[in-house]
């Protein structure tokens, strides 16, 4: 029988300086170790293109791959349960209808007479999203990626995701990277399968950006490589999922406990956190947590994630505040009665869940917000994936003689003082100036 679990218990007030520091650092990743192992599979894929991607899946996954990269139209639509493909019909349009509206109309502004200053969109016209495979099947995260995809107008879409024993896709996988526009399967996973598509292979297009989540290899992959000649970019640099709960006394100890668990089963290395409020009764919450966890079928993945997962009590909102924007999580769920008066001091998440009745899940999976997030405390600079993650902006300038007599005097002034003289006669020609 398992042991039970029992989550650390911190005092916030009590807290020196350096243990809050020890307290708001993640579990350790080993990078360093981690990239030794990935970087010679990215040499060899870029050496060896598909025939490295196949003996890496023949030794990592156990599978024969005869064809490493398909174009979707050549797949069969698969044959789903009713019940499903509509569920995700519902997450495929919510998902669209968000992600639609962050459409921005371009920006004009005529910063002095004759001069007109633009700022264009345009897609990025080759990307790839990663859709994990290992230990869970996401088929949500083809939604998530591929439809703003879509949307921005990306003319090539390489899906990569693992392949089951038989060399197929997840039929569910599938079903949502056709419904979302994907163009092209790339049969693989891990390290290998985003070295495919940055360097470009034989049957893989060599793409611009790489976008999705991963385990800690694909996120190294995925991080040497943007530093590489491969000339492509990520999405975020990211690391296990997490989530911090805030919760008040009114709060339910077993909808709180579930929304731990539901980040605490995702894998071993995430960590959750609850910031509790005066009058939070944290046996009932522990008693839910070890009852519920015990009935989960990834009892021994959410365990070990509950092992470095603790609680923080604290005697005022402004406390719980303060800890949330340092801890600054992936997921921030605050159960509290009056959490819509919350949101102008909270600066640091990838996504906020508001109220007693939106749990993580919600935007885990359909609520139309983006479940691609900073983890590990990027999010207090990195956003979370979104239409403009498949975008780049464009800025244009259009002056009339005008403009350029109202402006050049001084732009030819600037380039003196710099001792950039073929700037200044770039300007000063056109104006019939010395």
């Amino acid at each position: 029988m398992e042991a039970p679990t029992t989550l650390r218990t911190y005092d916030y007030s009590k807290l020196s300086p350096a243990e809050l520091k020890q307290v708001l650092a993640r579990p350790r990743v080993d990078f360093t170790s981690i990239l030794n192992t990935v970087a010679p599979i990215v040499e060899n894929v870029r050496q060896k293109g598909d025939d490295a991607v196949r003996e890496y899946t023949a030794k990592f996954d156990r599978v024969q791959l005869e064809t490493v990269c398909v174009r979707i139209e050549d797949l069969p639509d698969p044959v789903l349960p009713a019940e499903v493909t509509a569920a995700f019909d519902v997450a495929y349009n919510n998902i669209r209808a968000f992600h639609s509206a962050q459409q921005s109309a371009p920006l004009e502004v005529e910063t002095m007479p004759g001069v007109r200053c633009r700022r264009v969109t345009r897609p990025i016209n080759c990307v790839g999203v990663y859709v994990p495979g290992g230990t869970a099947v996401l088929p949500s995260s083809a939604l998530m990626l591929s439809v703003p995809a879509a949307i921005a107008g990306c003319g090539t879409i390489v899906l990569a995701t693992p392949p089951r024993p038989d060399g197929t896709i997840t039929p569910e996988v599938l079903y949502c990277a056709k419904k979302a526009g994907v163009t092209h399967i790339l049969k693989a996973g891990g390290a290998q399968a985003v070295a495919a598509m940055a360097w470009g292979t034989a049957s893989c297009p060599k793409v611009d950006k790489i976008l999705g989540p991963g385990n800690q290899y694909v996120t190294a992959a995925k991080m040497l490589l943007q530093n590489s000649e491969a000339m492509v970019s990520i999405d975020m640099p990211a690391g296990p999922s997490e989530v911090l709960v805030i919760a008040d006394a009114d709060a339910s100890p077993a909808h709180v406990a579930a929304d731990l668990l539901s980040q605490a089963e995702h894998g071993p290395d995430s960590q959750v956190v609850l910031v509790a409020l005066p009058g939070v009764d944290l046996g009932a919450v522990a008693a839910e947590v070890e009852r519920q966890c015990t009935a989960l079928p990834r009892n021994d993945t959410a365990r070990k994630a509950l092992s470095h997962s603790y609680v923080i009590t604290v005697s005022s909102r402004e406390e719980a505040v303060r800890f949330s924007n340092m801890y600054a999580p992936e997921h921030l769920i605050v159960n509290v009665d009056d959490a819509e008066d919350w949101l102008p001091t909270l600066d640091n998440a990838g996504s906020v869940f508001l109220g007693r009745w939106t749990p993580e899940s919600v935007g885990d999976y359909a609520s139309g917000t983006n479940h691609t997030l900073p983890t590990y405390g990027y999010a207090r600079m990195y956003s979370g994936v979104s239409l403009e993650s498949f975008q780049k902006k464009m800025t244009v300038q259009n002056l009339s003689y005008e403009g350029l007599r109202n402006l050049g005097p001084s732009v030819a002034k600037m380039a003196e003082v710099e001792g950039l003289e073929a700037h200044r006669r770039a300007v000063t020609l056109r104006l019939g100036m010395q």
